[in-house]
Parts: structure tokens; sequence; C-alpha cells
């Protein structure tokens, strides 16, 4: 568990969905998807999740997976804050710990899938938009990478 002033983190690895449900939960009450959709074949026991709580609540979390094409990249995704805690560097707290996982473990490059509507919150971080649009599930979508070293 790793301390940031009032926040407190729980990095999970290896890890399973069941063990991470009830933290999905928290953040999938009141959006569209249903929580299965949350889950896919990218969430097994090599998957690592960095998750912040402000006491016992998880208030934000991401999840790190390997990239499938290039042995030094990895994929930081499904970055959650609760409304309530949005705007307090939460979001920005869990996709640090991942990135600093990741050049603890010799990856040279983070890539992010991302909505266009958060590709400015990923900007802000120090990725940079690659490539053009696409569509993702009736979305407008940007990968975005940010290369180590």
């Amino acid at each position: 568990m790793i301390r940031t002033g009032k926040y407190h983190f729980r990095v999970a690895f290896p890890s399973t969905k069941h063990q991470d449900q009830h933290i999905y939960e928290c953040f999938c009450i009141g959006t569209v998807n249903k929580l299965v959709d949350e889950f896919d074949e990218q969430d097994n026991n090599n998957t690592t999740y960095a998750v912040l709580f402000d006491g016992k609540l998880p208030v934000a979390t991401a999840r790190l997976i390997q990239s499938k094409t290039d042995s030094l990249s990895v994929r930081i995704g499904r970055v959650a804050t609760l409304k309530q805690y949005r705007g307090q560097k939460c979001g920005s707290q869990v996709f640090q710990a991942l990135e600093k996982m990741a050049t603890k473990s010799n990856y040279k490059k983070v890539i992010v899938h991302a909505e266009l509507t958060a590709a400015e919150f990923y900007e802000k971080l120090g990725s940079a938009r690659y490539g053009k649009t696409y569509q993702e599930d009736k979305t407008d979508c940007i990968t975005l990478t940010k290369t180590f070293g």
C-alpha cells in the first residue's frame, strides 16, 4: 500500500476479475454499461490494477496490461474516477502509479486507447496523440503514447 497525502494506493498483481469486482462495482453504478461489460479477455492473472482509496472507498482505478505486439510496451486503460472525486488528480495518480511500475519493470513505452473526449487528460500527463481517430463501441477514440528514457 502506498500513501499519498489523504489517499492511499493498493496495486494488485496478479489479479482476477473476481477479486476486483467490488472495486469496479463502485465505478459502474449509474453508467450505461453493465458490470459484466467492463471485463474482457484482458482481465486475467497477468493484469495489474492500481486503485486509489479514500479510507476504505475506492475512488479511482486503472489497469496495466502488456502489449500484444511489442514486448517493451504496456497499455494503461480503464482509468476511472468516481464523479465526486473528479478534478482532484485521482485519475492522474493511478495512471502515474502504473507508469512508475512500467518504468521499474524496464518497459519503454505506454500506450493508451482513449475516448477522444479524454485525450487532453492523457496529454497533460505527457502522452502524445498517435495516428488517426477511430471508432470503438460507437465512440470516437484516439491512441496516445508516451516513451521513457
